[in-house]
């Protein structure tokens, strides 16, 4: 059975409960699935109760029923953050379940199992209920990687990185050129954006911040990963 533990940490752990945490205007649940501890998210307008959920990477009814305990059909859409197996296992049975929507990238649509029914592109929105979701495409991990910028009635900004950004350094690539792509990408569309009190909520592991993490961006283009 799922629960849901309201004291938030960001360190949540495949088979163990899920974390809620409240901010201005907005509910984020974070909870672990899967064999390679992907993390899942609902991110909820506090008013309306319209949720969007981000990766349905595993664990399909482990999903169903932490949106049937917090979110009862308020499921609106859900997003793929990229094409990489581990964070669409569970898509289709999840989005059949709920009758929702999905959403990715186009450059990564092809390799997704449920044809998104909407395709999202840098600079995109995404409404939920009175809340703004910000699209930012970041090249270098998979083609049509992406990420997914929150900013709460507070003015502080939350930002869902899938598998692009992690504590410690970049996700990973397979070449030179696709380090320097993302490199180049997480650097000017995100720690050049957002201030050092931005968190980060990454695909796998617990959460960072922009400023834990902007010290070391020398030492991650100097290392190539």
């Amino acid at each position: 059975m799922v629960s849901v533990d309201r004291q938030y940490t960001g360190h949540v752990t495949a088979g163990a409960a899920a974390q809620q945490r409240d901010v201005p205007g907005a509910r984020i649940v974070k909870m672990s699935v899967g064999p390679m501890d992907n993390n899942t998210y609902l991110i909820q307008s506090a008013t309306t109760g319209a949720t969007v959920l981000i990766d349905a990477a595993n664990d399909a009814e482990r999903i169903i029923e932490l949106t049937a305990l917090e979110t009862p059909g308020q499921v609106e859409q859900i997003i793929t953050t990229h094409r990489h197996p581990d964070h669409w296992q569970a898509l289709t049975e999840v989005a059949k379940s709920l009758g929702t929507p999905t959403a990715a990238h186009p450059l990564d649509a092809d390799h997704i199992p449920v044809r998104p029914d909407r395709l999202l592109e840098d600079g995109d929105t995404i409404e939920v209920g009175d809340l703004v979701l910000h699209v930012i495409h970041l090249r270098g991990h998979t083609p049509g990687s992406i990420a997914l910028a929150l900013t709460d009635n507070a003015d502080h900004t939350h930002l869902f990185t899938g598998d692009s950004l992690f504590p410690g350094g970049l996700g990973r690539t397979t070449n030179p050129t696709d380090f320097a792509t993302l490199f180049s990408d997480v650097t000017s569309k995100i720690f050049d954006h957002w201030g050092d009190d931005t968190v980060v909520y990454p695909g796998h592991g617990d959460d960072t911040t922009l400023g834990a993490e902007r010290p070391h961006l020398t030492e991650w283009r100097d290392r190539g990963w």
